[in-house]
């Protein structure tokens, strides 16, 4: 793609996307329906499944993440590894920043709920691998970033969860003069998690890239393959919400209240980490693409795994299990909003200045192109 210099005229995402909001809350709607009317359906789902991973939330991922991977010039990685601000910003902002803001938030806003409480802080550790690649290409993100940054964040994932929880659940809140919570990780159901969440797709994406190419070329393989297996992500996107909601929907509508009290720290940050990233990204001058990529991978959480370590850690209609269920009924709709927050930033010329190219494209890369 040639260099070019980049329209002040905003950004538009294709119909089918700017529609997104509205399946993604016929979808929650949905799912919720299911989950509050169809007696024992969340026990049949939640049975589907191989230590503690979800089969069907897995295929859904599937579909979701897919098309998304398979969009990436994997041999254009090697441009984002040697950007090392990008790098060490994305750590900070994963592993030290988002942390300690939701436990901040957390306590600051249930102080008298120590079982909700205990669940933000596990979604705070739990960094996003899958579905923030579909935010991101939304965005029109960096797609090779976003792709190292998951993966840097995956391996993060596996080796300091453990750790980070021990910390934040038991140590720091003694050096407070809080309460403390006991709480067992598995490393083991972490690997597993981040293996089939992450590892099936992106190999699947990698090796359709390649072998794609091999047999027709570059140009057959992004305006005629490409286009076809689109649409999927938006499929698996829209399967994941009803099932995720299908699963906890009798414990989200049975206790509303305490649906709204987990969704104000949430709420919060979210907001916070992508203002916060996007002010940094802005600062150190990574352009338009980058920067949105360095906000959605660090505002977004992995849900699948906050739910599954506080169900098998606490149960599955423990408090900690609904925050972690709370997590994606906030998160969607509000990485959906900051999707359009983040085009109208660039519509207005903002990174003008910034060249166009396979880093930053000129032109909307929604989950349905």
């Amino acid at each position: 793609m040639n260099v070019e210099t980049r329209s002040a005229a905003p950004v538009r995402l294709p119909l089918l996307d700017r529609l997104l909001p509205v399946w993604i809350a016929a979808a929650m709607a949905l799912g919720l329906l299911l989950g509050r009317l169809v007696p024992g359906l969340d026990e049949a789902l939640g049975a589907v499944e191989v230590g503690s991973v979800s089969l069907p939330i897995a295929l859904g991922l599937l579909l979701m993440m897919y098309p998304v991977l398979a969009k990436v010039r994997y041999d254009e990685t090697g441009r984002v590894t040697s950007d090392q601000r990008l790098l060490v910003a994305s750590l900070a902002l994963n592993w030290l920043l988002g942390p300690a803001l939701m436990f901040a938030l957390a306590w600051l806003l249930l102080p008298d709920l120590p079982e909700y409480r205990t669940g933000l802080v596990i979604v705070g550790l739990a960094r996003c691998i899958a579905m923030v690649l579909v935010w991101n290409d939304l965005a029109c993100g960096d797609r090779e970033a976003a792709v190292v940054l998951v993966a840097l964040n995956s391996v993060f994932q596996v080796v300091a969860f453990a750790g980070l929880g021990w910390f934040y659940l038991q140590v720091l809140p003694g050096w407070l003069g809080l309460a403390t919570t006991s709480a067992d990780f598995s490393v083991g159901a972490i690997a597993v998690s981040v293996l089939v969440f992450l590892g099936v797709p992106l190999v699947a994406g990698w090796l359709t890239r390649v072998l794609g190419e091999r047999a027709r070329g570059r140009d057959w393989y992004e305006e005629r393959f490409l286009p076809r297996i689109g649409p999927l992500a938006l499929h698996g996107l829209l399967f994941t919400i009803v099932l995720l909601f299908a699963l906890q929907g009798d414990a989200i509508t049975s206790q509303p209240w305490d649906v709204a009290r987990i969704a104000v720290p949430l709420l919060a940050y979210f907001v916070l980490m992508f203002a916060l990233s996007w002010v940094l990204g802005s600062g150190l001058g990574l352009g338009y693409a980058r920067t949105a990529t360095l906000a959605f991978t660090a505002a977004g959480n992995n849900f699948e795994l906050a739910i599954a370590v506080a169900i098998g850690t606490f149960g599955v209609t423990s408090g900690q299990a609904l925050a972690g269920v709370v997590g994606p009924l906030i998160e969607v709709p509000v990485l959906v909003a900051l999707v359009h927050v983040a085009l109208r930033l660039r519509g207005r010329g903002g990174d003008a200045a910034a060249p166009v190219g396979p880093a930053d494209p000129a032109t909307p890369r929604g989950a349905s192109a």
